[in-house]
């Protein structure tokens, strides 16, 4: 029994995590050279991304310098609303991302609240999304769209890898994939229900915690970042 504990307004409440991942590949746009130059240089320069880490970029400057930012985010809004989820993409804070690959993680620790729904932007650089608890590899090219569970441990990897290695992310290989994230409040009865979300599954822990976090069968846990496994 996987739980996660997160705040809901002033109280604490308890629910299971989902195994489900929602996914497509959607037709966007094509990033300018302007703009993939542009990213480089705030990869490279300001943000000096290590093998594994995940960082935020400046999203106002890509929206000012990509007309067809609004084309790919119609393209996700379009998908959500097909999945059943209307009008929940709009109500959603956002956040332009950047990531050199990434270890394996949760977020439910401080995202437990939410489910998050990635779009990617750059083009197929043989990295793959990778959920290893439930067997679950996700090829990232332009346009890949996933919808998943943010206690559910993931990290992106090279394809055909067993796990995160840094030495699979050399400094003459560009391993970066910048992508588009929303955070989906995971209490919306579209969000839940598209995830298969069940609440207040420990009410009695619930009352006893103050601080967001995952629980495996009743204990407290984080994710090896590089196996992805579960450990106490």
């Amino acid at each position: 029994m996987l739980t996660s504990f997160f705040r809901s307004g002033d109280a604490m409440r308890s629910r299971r995590v989902s195994e489900i991942v929602l996914s497509d590949t959607l037709d966007i746009p094509a990033p300018s050279q302007r703009l993939l130059a542009d990213w480089q240089r705030e990869t490279s320069s300001r943000l000096m991304l290590e093998p594994g880490d995940v960082d935020v970029m400046p999203l106002a400057r890509t929206q000012f310098r990509w007309p067809d930012y609004k084309q790919c985010v119609q393209a996700v809004s379009d998908w959500t609303k097909a999945l059943g989820l209307p009008a929940v993409l709009a109500a959603s804070n956002v956040a332009l991302m950047a990531c050199r690959g990434a270890r394996y993680h949760h977020d439910g620790a401080q995202y437990g609240g939410a489910a998050f729904c990635n779009l990617f932007l750059s083009e197929d650089k043989g990295l793959d999304l990778h959920f290893p608890s439930i067997g679950r590899r996700i090829p990232l090219t332009r346009g890949t769209a996933v919808i998943f569970d943010t206690g559910r441990p993931h990290g992106v990897i090279q394809r055909g890898s067993d796990g995160f290695h840094a030495a699979d992310f050399p400094p003459d290989r560009d391993g970066i994939q910048i992508f588009l994230t929303w955070e989906l409040p995971i209490e919306d009865v579209h969000v839940a229900q598209a995830l298969g979300v069940a609440f207040d599954t420990d009410r009695l822990t619930s009352l006893q915690l103050n601080e967001e976090q995952i629980r495996l069968n009743g204990a407290p846990v984080d994710v090896c970042p590089e196996t992805g496994r579960w450990r106490t």
